[in-house]
């Protein structure tokens, strides 16, 4: 399939695709209210055939993904208040995260057959938060091999990343604990750093697997469209930099992503190998498999 008709293949799995209007990028999207992301959430759920809750997981997370292409990118959409965490709902901008947060939490909606926005707004607090619960910042999954070990935990996904080629990932993970004054809710909040430190202590017991980027041709065959992937990267102290939703053309794996770089929604041009090595600081991949 050819990406240029991405969009098109995307009505096979039953998608109506929304055009969330890139005139959007004119406005000043901080002030959005949370009732007009609500209600373009809910125009987005309600686009979704039925049938497609027949499709298997990975081609409905394609089908998905696909509603969301050339949305803008905008980061920090989690962190505008930062004196209190609560459920944030943002689909007019992605960043790379909260993307493949709303592709697999509203595939999991149609797969139930309940696509009613009280279901995705339990989905997502399901699969945001450390055991499905909102009990403040450091609950939120904000390292990604945190986010796959504990939806790992919870069933929602398989890490699949040593059974396809994957090797030790030996790193100290503690960028958030030594860069507090970078995060509004952690700077001058020793609590919350303490807690931050506990969630990276847990990280670090952990053995943790990446497929190396001169490895990854290795991978291919054990890549699917719709596997998530985060992307590690070489910076002190953090795990993955970057993270997208795999999709394969003619048995290569392709980024499906929201790119800073772009600055929208995109399916990258270069393979997954390519692409990591278009940044001397990315390193390699985790793969998890929705299930």
């Amino acid at each position: 399939m050819n990406r240029r008709n991405f969009l098109k293949a995307s009505a096979f799995f039953g998608v109506s695709a929304i055009a969330l209007p890139k005139l959007l990028s004119a406005y000043d999207l901080q002030n959005i209210s949370d009732d007009y992301e609500d209600m373009k959430c809910q125009k987005i759920l309600k686009s979704f055939e039925a049938s497609l809750k027949n499709e298997p997981i990975d081609k409905v997370i394609i089908a998905v993904g696909s509603t969301f292409m050339n949305t803008p990118y905008v980061a920090g959409t989690l962190d505008k208040n930062p004196n209190k965490e609560r459920l944030v709902v943002y689909v007019t901008g992605l960043d790379c995260v909260t993307f493949c947060e709303n592709a697999l939490v509203m595939s999991r909606c149609v797969k139930q057959g309940d696509t009613s926005f009280d279901n995705y707004k339990k989905e997502l607090t399901k699969i945001r938060y450390r055991g499905g619960v909102l009990d403040g910042y450091a609950s939120r999954l904000h390292y990604f091999s945190d986010w796959i070990y504990d939806n790992e935990a919870k069933g929602i996904v398989k890490n699949i990343t040593q059974e396809i080629g994957g090797v030790a990932y030996n790193k100290t993970i503690d960028f958030m604990s030594t860069h507090p004054d970078a995060y509004a809710a952690m700077k001058n909040n020793p609590e919350i750093v303490g807690q931050i430190q506990n969630v990276e202590n847990a990280i670090n017991s952990r053995q943790n697997y990446y497929i190396p980027a001169n490895a990854l041709p290795n991978s291919y065959d054990g890549l699917q469209s719709g596997d998530i992937v985060g992307i590690t990267t070489d910076v002190g102290g953090l795990d993955i930099a970057h993270t997208g939703i795999i999709y394969k053309e003619n048995g290569i794996p392709y980024l499906l992503n929201a790119s800073l770089k772009l600055k929208e929604v995109v399916i990258s041009n270069d393979d997954i190998q390519g692409y990591i090595m278009g940044n001397k600081k990315q390193s390699g991949i985790m793969v998890c498999r929705p299930l």
